[in-house]
């Protein structure tokens, strides 16, 4: 045990006396001695954590921009990883902040050089993040698309050739392998949640299952999107039950870097998705058995009623900016149509009792439609409670699912996450609302938790000039900013509130002549995107995604600019937010945009040799209504332009 540890440990010692030696060590003499400053806030953070570990406890670290919070969890995670001999797992916001911690120069990096050790890291990304062989190869056959042809041509020869041996089995089919592929095209390859990986033919060969063999065997660090962390919380029963792995292995700890982003990522995975198709399948091989003709006759009414609902689904569904999910109204016809569906469900269940005492039918036939039936029915029974779930509609060329979510999602934590016992560490410069963590700590279902505030240790008054403006139209507010880039000469991030709104600046900004280049999120892949804004000192960063985890210290980046204010989504599930709120403003629309924005202007200081100007762009009315607010939060004064 002491040789895979970065200090000696003898028999009569304790392991925590040890690491808080070891700890102190690092960052009163090893880290200065590389050239780091002295911290008082990271060793105060660090000496927090430590009770943390030993206890086996939660604690919300709310840590300012430069307090070096990274390198405190890492070093804990570590070594509490290599002392119990399992991986700890670090959970970020999203994959672009995984790639952040993991880059050349990054804060793994780092902590591996100044302390001469090699840290065993490895990424559990999203499925999205992998491409998809059953939607690549037939369209490598039919397209002419260079971008989409050159992906296919670096498909290892083992995935096509069927007498492979796994010795010659390797990794593959990353995003970031990809780096010219523009996010529109790499849809069109990427698995998606209409793909179904169970019973797809190269599932032993693609690049996502080979993969997560890989990073299982991590013996130090895994890192993970919360989205990823969440689906495997929501995923690891059904998983066994079917006889696979769950997603990740058991962890000696997890920290949630960006930790006040859990609870949404946990209602994400917390879902019933019913793909148009799967029913259809489930069912029609069903069929082709020596089946009851009662049985025969309701699955006909059942995929009769279930084709009429997904008809109407397609037809009522309405687009929101900002957002992925369309909006289906609740209205009497679909409600109908899911109670009459849920009845007739119901009843065939019944029957494949029945069914399965003739033993003509092959018994674990009869128990995978079972299964999918009770989730089906569960899933509508969420539907038809008027305030459990919250549901929307998602599409792709081909096919639709109809997603199903739970409203709210504190008990599942408390029951599946937060009761094991092992230390969770929850990191970010935004946990509380001024000190107070119970929002946090009530959303996620945990009871019992320790906390602590550091403040960051830059002299914001010295490094930051924060100016607000109103825009009048959004052709007069294009104009400024685009003045106020040249001014600066380009060295800028951009911030849109969502993806359509930096289409209409990319749009308009196409038509002008820039003396320094403009790069857009979804050109090419992010964390390529992110390198080449910070070695192209004079250029611009277009962002709707980049609100948290850039970091990019230096000349390259001078100024931040934020389009609009960051409200959320009028998506189905910030609306049903809104409608559960006594005051929708005050507890859903302001919390979200004051924590987006603090995030947002935490982007412009990343050492203490920083400086740089914020420009925050709003409209009339939501000056009159967020001003305090605003002022409250930005850490100098707020100059008022316009």
């Amino acid at each position: 045990m002491s040789k895979s540890l970065p200090f000696t440990i003898s028999k009569t010692e304790n392991f925590f006396d040890r690491l808080g030696d070891y700890v102190g060590d690092v960052f009163y003499d090893i880290l200065p001695e590389q050239g780091y400053e002295l911290r008082d806030e990271q060793i105060y953070m660090a000496f927090q954590l430590e009770q943390a570990f030993k206890n086996k406890t939660t604690i919300f670290a709310e840590a300012g921009v430069g307090t070096g919070k990274t390198f405190v969890y890492l070093l804990y995670a570590i070594c509490f990883a290599r002392y119990k001999r399992k991986p700890a797992i670090i959970s970020c916001a999203d994959e672009t902040l995984i790639e952040q911690l993991v880059k050349e120069e990054g804060d793994i990096q780092k902590l591996e050089k100044a302390l001469g050790i090699n840290i065993d890291v490895r990424l559990a990304k999203a499925r999205e993040q992998y491409v998809c062989i059953k939607k690549l190869d037939p369209l490598a056959n039919k397209t002419d698309d260079e971008d989409i042809l050159k992906v296919h041509d670096q498909i290892p020869d083992f995935v096509f050739e069927q007498g492979s041996s796994m010795q010659s089995f390797e990794r593959y089919g990353d995003r970031k392998e990809y780096p010219w592929v523009p996010n529109d095209k790499w849809e069109k390859i990427a698995w998606d949640p209409l793909q179904q990986c169970s019973t797809c033919d190269w599932r032993h060969r693609s690049g996502q299952t080979l993969n997560r063999e890989y990073y299982r065997h991590s013996t130090d660090l895994i890192i993970c999107s919360h989205d990823f962390y969440m689906e495997h919380v929501w995923t690891k029963d059904s998983r066994k039950r079917e006889g696979q792995m769950p997603l990740l292995p058991e962890a000696s700890s997890v920290v949630f870097d960006e930790g006040h982003l859990l609870e949404f990522a946990a209602q994400k995975a917390l879902t019933y998705r019913f793909h148009s198709a799967t029913l259809s399948n489930v069912l029609t091989g069903y069929m082709s058995q020596d089946v009851r003709e009662v049985s025969l006759y309701l699955i006909e009414d059942i995929l009769t009623l279930h084709d009429e609902w997904f008809g109407l689904l397609s037809d009522t569904a309405v687009l929101v900016e900002g957002s992925n999910r369309l909006e289906v109204p609740r209205t009497k016809t679909m409600m109908d149509l899911a109670t009459k569906m849920n009845e007739k469900v119901q009843y065939l269940l019944e029957q494949l009792v029945f069914d399965s005492e003739l033993f003509t039918i092959d018994e674990y036939h009869v128990k995978i439609i079972e299964e999918y039936l009770e989730f089906f029915s569960y899933g509508l029974a969420i539907l038809l409670e008027d305030d459990q779930g919250i549901f929307w509609l998602e599409e792709n060329e081909s096919e639709s699912s109809f997603v199903i979510m739970p409203r709210l999602v504190e008990d599942v934590l408390k029951n599946e996450v937060f009761s094991q016992s092992i230390p969770f560490v929850f990191s970010s410069a935004t946990l509380s609302q001024a000190g107070d963590f119970n929002y946090i700590s009530d959303s996620l279902g945990i009871n019992r938790y320790d906390s602590f505030t550091v403040k960051s240790p830059f002299d914001y008054q010295k490094q930051m000039k924060v100016f607000g403006h109103v825009q009048v139209n959004e052709t007069g507010k294009w104009q400024e900013i685009a003045k106020q880039l040249r001014d600066n000469n380009g060295k800028t991030l951009i911030l849109f509130s969502s993806k359509e709104e930096m289409s209409r600046f990319q749009e308009w900004a196409n038509q002008e002549v820039w003396e320094f280049p403009m790069i857009y999120e979804g050109e090419r892949e992010i964390s390529e995107l992110v390198k080449n804004f910070q070695l192209d000192k004079p250029s611009v960063l277009c962002s709707y995604h980049l609100w948290e985890g850039l970091d990019v210290p230096g000349e390259s980046l001078s100024q931040v600019i934020i389009a609009s204010l960051p409200f959320p989504p009028h998506d189905p599930v910030f609306k049903a937010k809104r409608k559960h709120a006594k005051n929708p403003i005050e507890e859903v629309d302001t919390p979200y945009m004051i924590l987006r924005l603090r995030q947002g202007i935490g982007r412009l200081i990343r050492t203490s040799s920083d400086k740089g100007i914020i420009q925050i762009w709003m409209d009339q009315k939501e000056k009159d209504l967020y001003k305090e607010a605003i002022e409250q939060v930005i850490p100098v004064d707020l100059s008022w332009l316009s």
